[in-house]
Order: structure tokens, then C-alpha cells, then sequence
């Protein structure tokens, strides 16, 4: 059964815990994130509902759906949240980008 990142999170001792949150931080690929959650391509297939060979192609691709990276995100139980960094001005967050719009 797919475990939930904030379960495995909150079992981690707390220095264990800050380890993985800086760890991640650093991390750039979707491979790279579902592994630091700890879960395997059929874990994370299991809890978005779809097969495993779906994970693998999302994981190599470069462009996507800001919608599929939220759900792929949130499939670990995580949250996407999309910046807009200028120079010289403080980071906006947008917001409602790639959410779905089905009422």
C-alpha cells in the first residue's frame, strides 16, 4: 500500500526529518523527489489511480501540464506551489495555475 510523504515524515526522528527536508530542497528531477518520499514508481501508480509505466514516462519528461505536476506532487502528499522570482522585487506566488477547474 502507498504510503503518504507526511506519514513517513512524521515518523522520522526529528534530525532525520531536517536532513530529508534540506536534502529535498536541493533536488531537481520528479525521480529524485518520489525517492527521497521514499516510494517506488508502483507505489506513487497506486495512489494517482494509474499504472506504473505512467510514472516512469512522467519522470522523463522535461515539459508537462502544470495540472499533471500538481497531481503528481500531490500523489506523494505533497503541495505544488509555483514562484515568480524578478530582480529586485520579493517572490510572487501564483496562484490557481494548474489547478483543476471542474466545478
Amino acid at each position: 500500500m502507498a504510503r503518504k510523504l507526511t506519514d513517513v515524515m512524521a515518523a522520522l526522528p526529528a534530525a532525520r526529518r531536517q536532513r530529508v527536508t534540506k536534502r529535498a530542497m536541493e533536488l531537481a528531477t520528479l525521480k529524485d523527489l518520489r525517492i527521497a518520499s521514499q516510494q517506488t514508481q508502483a507505489d506513487l501508480a497506486a495512489s494517482l489511480g494509474v499504472g506504473q509505466v505512467t510514472i516512469s514516462r512522467l519522470e522523463k519528461r522535461s515539459d508537462m501540464l502544470l495540472s499533471t505536476l500538481r497531481h503528481y506532487v500531490e500523489g506523494m502528499g505533497g503541495t505544488l506551489q509555483l514562484v515568480a522570482q524578478f530582480p529586485n522585487r520579493p517572490p510572487v506566488v501564483i496562484e490557481h495555475l494548474g489547478a483543476d477547474n471542474h466545478g
